[in-house]
This record gives C-alpha cells, structure tokens and sequence, in this order.
C-alpha cells in the first residue's frame, strides 16, 4: 500500500467516525418527538379518559374498565398531557366495546379446529380546543385452539386484547397515521 492509499483510509475512517458520533449524539435530541410519531397540538395540555361501556352481546365485565385504565397509563407515560376527571379537558376520549364475538376459522375432519375472538371498540375523541369531535371504530381479531373454552381463551388472551387494543386507541388519537 501506498502513502497515498493509507491517507485516504484513514480520512475515510475517520469520516465514518465522526458520522457514527454525530448520529449518536443527535438521536437522544431527536427521539423525544420523533420515534413514537405522537402528534399532540401544543395548545393541548388535559386529557379525560371516560368510563367505558360495554355494549357488545357478549360482555366480558373486565374488558371495560382494565381498556380505560390501560389506556390512562399509556397516555400519561407517553405524552406530556395531564390527565384529569373533568369534563372540560382538551381531549375528552370515551366509546364502548361494541363487539365481543367468537366465529369459527378453521375446520379440520368436519370439526372447528380454531376460532377467532372479534373485539371492536368504539372510539369517540372530543377536542374541546377545536370543539370537534371524531369517532372511530377499531377491531382485532384474536386466534385460538378450538379445543378451548371461551373462559380459557380470554385467560389466555386477555393481556394481548388489552394491548392490542390499547395501542390501537393511542395510535387513533395521537399518531399521524
């Protein structure tokens, strides 16, 4: 290798080094607004997750309020709103479970082999900053053994439903999807 060759080694290193630095040292500025693509307008400072119901055939009695807890804490770790009991708040989020059902998704020697739990939740985003109000519906669809019973589907499910759905509603109101 030449003097000449070693030269531009090392200048290319020592570029890709200092590209390695500025990455490191932007990403910690930068990912604080950007990696979890929230969108929440500055003048939006409360937030109020109201009770809610559960109107689907088939109630699942905890569903309801472990969705309105979940969905508390997620929003109160991953923005900076305030949350609050008021009916004033800037976001009043509420909606209900409006399906809860099982169907039948496969068939094996002319018996169910696996079912899917259908849950769809009604999503009701109140800004009184723009004094709009949009609504939306959301649906996951859960798979399990037909051997199953209903009761042990859901104790087995039931952590996944929650965060699914969770994610669901957070995405809904805050990103820009």
């Amino acid at each position: 290798m030449t003097l000449m060759n070693r030269l531009t080694l090392s200048a290319g290193t020592i570029r890709i080094v200092i590209a390695i630095i500025v990455i490191a040292f932007l990403s910690p500025l930068t990912g604080c607004y950007s990696f979890k693509d929230i969108s929440i307008p500055p003048e939006v400072k409360t937030v109020k997750v109201s009770y809610f119901e559960n109107k689907a055939r088939y109630v699942n009695p905890q569903l309801s309020p472990r969705l309105a807890d979940r969905l508390r804490q997620k929003i109160v770790n991953q923005t900076r709103l305030t949350q609050t009991n008021n009916d004033d708040a800037d976001y009043v989020i509420s909606g209900y479970v409006s399906d809860y059902s099982i169907t039948t998704t496969g068939i094996s020697a002319q018996q169910a082999s696996s079912n899917r739990l259908n849950v769809s939740f009604h999503l009701i985003l109140k800004d009184n900053t723009t004094q709009k109000t949009t609504e939306s519906d959301v649906t996951r669809s859960f798979d399990f053994s037909a051997n199953l019973s209903l009761q042990a589907a859901e104790a087995q499910l039931f952590e996944d439903i929650l965060k699914n759905l969770t994610d669901e509603i957070f995405n809904k109101i805050f990103s820009n999807w």
